[in-house]
Order: C-alpha cells, then sequence, then structure tokens
C-alpha cells in the first residue's frame, strides 16, 4: 500500500488559474483519512505553499511536510524554519547573475525569503503576480547578499529554445559544471546545488518517516520533476507533462492538470 504522495504544484495539482481543482481536494482528503500523507513538492519557497496547507487542511500540522527548492528545502508545515536546507554557493550565483544581466535576461534568485527578482518584465509579472514574495532589484552584483544563504537561481523566458541555447552556452564555458540543471513551468530554467533535486527529497522524508520509497508515489509534469518521478515506487505525469516526464513516468494520467489529473492517480492507486 502507497503511504505517501508526493506532488508538484504548478501545471500539476493546480489548474490554470492556480487553484486546486473540487475533484483533487476531495481526492486528497480521501487519501488522507487512509492514512497517506500528502506532500507538496516544488521549486517554489516554503511560504509560497501556504495558501495550498490551509485549503487541503495541512496547516500547522507537526505531522505533514513539504519539500521546496527542487528538494533544496524539508520543512514541518507546522514551522517555517526547514528541518534542512541546501545552499548555492555564491561564487556560482555571482557568476549566473553576471552571465544574465548581460543576456537581458530575467533572473529570479530565490534565498529563503524573498525571491529577488532582476528584468522583472511585464510578461512575468501577471505569471507569477501574487504568488511570491517578490523583491524587485536592479543590483548590478550580488554583493548585497553576500552572508546570506542562497537556495536556487533560474532564468526567465517563454522561448524554451532560447533558454536552451543559454544553457548549452554556460555549459561550455563549464559554468554548470557540478550543479542539478532543470527546466519548468516551460518557461524556467534553473540551477540548483550539487544533489538538489525533487527526487533527493523525497527519498530523505521518507527516510525520515520510515516508509519505503517503494511506498512512495510522485506526480509531476516537467524536467524539475524527472528525479522524483524516477525515485518513486510509482511516477506518474499528468497529461499536460513534457515529453521527457512522460517517458520517465510509470503511469500516464488520460486528465491534465485542469481534469484533476492528480485525482485520477490517487482514485486508481490509493482509494
Amino acid at each position: 500500500m502507497y503511504k505517501l504522495i508526493a506532488c508538484d504544484l504548478d501545471e500539476t495539482l493546480l489548474d490554470s488559474d492556480h487553484k486546486i481543482p473540487a475533484r483533487v481536494r476531495d481526492a486528497i482528503t480521501a487519501a488522507g483519512k487512509k492514512g497517506v500523507k500528502f506532500v507538496p513538492a516544488t521549486g517554489r519557497p516554503y511560504g509560497t505553499v501556504t495558501d495550498v496547507l490551509e485549503e487541503l487542511g495541512l496547516d500547522g500540522r507537526d505531522d505533514e511536510y513539504v519539500i521546496s527548492f527542487n528538494g533544496g528545502a524539508l520543512t514541518r508545515n507546522s514551522d517555517p524554519e526547514p528541518l534542512r536546507k541546501s545552499e548555492l554557493p555564491f561564487e556560482v550565483a555571482e557568476r549566473l547573475w553576471r552571465f544574465g544581466i548581460e543576456h537581458e535576461l530575467c533572473i529570479h534568485l530565490y534565498t529563503l525569503d524573498p525571491v529577488y527578482v532582476w528584468n522583472y518584465y511585464d510578461w512575468e509579472h501577471v505569471y507569477i503576480e501574487g504568488r511570491m514574495n517578490i523583491v524587485e532589484t536592479h543590483e548590478p552584483t550580488l554583493d548585497f547578499l553576500r552572508g546570506t544563504p542562497l537556495t536556487k537561481i533560474l532564468f526567465a523566458d517563454t522561448d524554451l529554445d532560447r533558454l536552451r541555447a543559454y544553457e548549452d552556452e554556460l555549459a561550455r564555458a563549464g559554468a554548470t559544471e557540478g550543479l542539478d540543471v532543470v527546466y519548468s513551468s516551460n518557461r524556467y530554467l534553473e540551477f540548483n546545488p550539487h544533489g538538489v533535486n525533487k527526487g533527493a527529497g523525497l527519498a530523505a522524508l521518507a527516510e525520515l518517516l520510515g516508509i519505503e520509497v517503494a511506498d512512495t508515489i510522485a506526480i509531476g509534469d516537467n524536467t524539475n520533476d524527472l528525479a522524483m518521478i524516477r525515485a518513486a515506487g510509482l511516477g506518474c505525469a499528468v497529461a499536460n507533462a513534457s515529453d521527457d516526464a512522460v517517458d520517465a513516468a510509470d503511469y500516464v494520467c488520460a486528465d491534465d492538470n485542469n481534469a484533476g489529473g492528480v485525482a485520477e492517480v490517487i482514485e486508481k492507486f490509493v482509494l
């Protein structure tokens, strides 16, 4: 019997209006009554998940958890201070920051809170407005954050081919060596500390709880979910998932995030 479900948020749990479909909410509640934990696993900071936790009745719970920053932090829902966290070396973040500025990219730099954004273009503002604690900055270097724990950095662009070209350029220069590099939401190129991914986060949480990884389910839609999909006992992709997520999955939903693909998984394999 499956005991834990780790689930991506954007384009997986949440619909196109960034809401939880009623069918999904009901399925998660029913799974909880059977003793199955539901764990949001997101690239976002923990603080951006509180509304989701409240809607699911998981907020303030000492026995419930969130995997955030693509596995970079593990947090109990009763305490915003992470049980464990990873940091991006300052020199690495600084190099990527300078690259993003030189190429006039929209850059997100994540601390535990807030998220600093350079070139906060209108199209990005519309996409993430109200979902994260954003501080717009025009600082040409990261000296203003020296000594502050940095969790990850990403570039935003709605042209994935352009992002892939930037990744190739950075790789040729050796700038991505030792990093976990993934894509998300069909608009983000993310740089995480070495060994930080949702699969490692899921494994760490399972070990903490004394749950076999074989007894876990992971549900996602994009490349930042691949490690989690592959690590879980049952890896699932919603119908709107990227090709690589579909290829990695043990089960591919007939329903997308709007129709309640997460509920489909829970109904079929848990309920």
